[in-house]
């Protein structure tokens, strides 16, 4: 396993500095765009994103609605790139959220959104973007330079600045006050080791699960994506209900399972499910100490319920970063991949 500091081991750890630089750079516009979004009022929100970007958009489906009690949808970028179809908005906020800001699928739809009638707010990391420029509100998550393909402290500070965001639409001054504690739980997050408890038992393997429920289910679907483009391992998301259906077929002594449980009411299911798979044999692994027979991994709690699902990511990416150094590959350039992907 090579020693050398790769990007992304670089850029994990930038993410407590990048956190903490996009809560006092960008807490301004923040505050304006949730004063927008409290006088528009709306009556629902729809979120555009692709990779990453909305992996980060499922996280702030489940904060909306959990904060808000606002229905949020995903729409499909390409209804107005490709389809050429225009939606009925008004009354709604759009959240756009892409790296880049040039993706013009992505700029697409929120062009689109916005002549439809809805509020448009933009979450990029590069501030004069075609999606900055065509939103209501831009919001610049100053994560400075990813030079790692694989997206972490983008990610990380586009899930802060959607939460910061609602906290700032709804009043909520708990929220905020768990936001500006996450610099100091980010290091704590990154010194976890996963490396020693996992690397042995998943390096022979295929395939594996990735659990989640709630807000951590797009956790769940961030870590599989990571497995795939930085280890070259298939990794399948599921919500911790529905991987007790059809997918359990597939679980057994040669079939991996990591459960990314937060501290919040979806605790016990994910435990509970995890402890049900581990009694069929599976190696299962889990961020809870309610674990009776899945193998307990450490986990930094934050105080939070919303916060709680971003220190488990942070632990994951440490993790999966060495672990594809240790499969003797390089995460900063996986196979087939550039930085950025402008989809039509």
């Amino acid at each position: 396993m090579s020693t050398e500091m790769t990007h992304m081991r670089r850029e994990i750890e930038e993410i407590p500095q990048a956190v903490a630089r996009l809560l006092d750079g960008s807490g301004a516009v923040l505050t304006e765009a949730g004063r927008g979004i409290r006088e528009r009022d709306p009556q629902f929100v729809v979120t555009v994103a692709r990779g990453s970007s909305d992996h980060a958009a499922t996280f702030m489906k489940y904060a909306v609605e959990l904060t808000a009690g606002l229905a949020v949808a995903s729409v499909g970028p390409s209804i107005a790139s490709i389809y050429g179809r225009k939606l009925r908005l008004a009354g709604s906020a759009c959240l756009a959220i892409s790296q880049s800001g040039k993706s013009p699928d992505i700029v697409a739809m929120a062009e689109t959104a916005r002549a439809g009638g809805a509020l448009t707010i933009a979450i990029t990391n590069t501030a004069d973007s075609p999606l900055a420029r065509a939103s209501d509100y831009a919001i610049d998550i100053l994560a400075g330079p990813e030079r790692s393909v694989a997206a972490t402290k983008t990610f990380i500070n586009s899930a802060v600045a959607g939460l910061a965001l609602m906290a700032h639409a709804t009043g909520d001054d708990a929220l905020l006050a768990a936001l500006a504690q996450l610099p100091g739980h980010f290091r704590n997050a990154i010194a976890c080791d996963w490396m020693t408890v996992l690397a042995e038992t998943i390096e022979k393997q295929k395939s594996l699960f990735i659990l989640g429920r709630g807000p951590s289910a797009a956790m769940a679907n961030e870590a599989a994506l990571k497995f795939k483009e930085t280890c070259g391992m298939h990794a399948e998301a599921y919500s911790a209900a529905e991987v007790m259906h059809g997918p359990l077929a597939l679980i057994g002594p040669d079939f991996p399972v990591l459960a990314l449980a937060a501290r919040d009411a979806s605790e016990p299911s994910i435990t509970e499910a995890a402890d049900s798979l581990a009694a069929k044999g599976a190696p299962v692994f889990v961020t809870s100490a309610l674990a009776q027979r899945a193998v307990r991994l450490p986990h930094i709690a934050t105080g939070h319920p919303l916060t709680d699902p971003l220190t488990l990511i942070v632990s994951f990416y440490m993790f999966v970063e060495a672990f594809a150094r240790h499969r003797g590959l390089d995460p900063d350039a996986p196979r087939n991949l550039r930085k950025v992907t402008e989809t039509v």
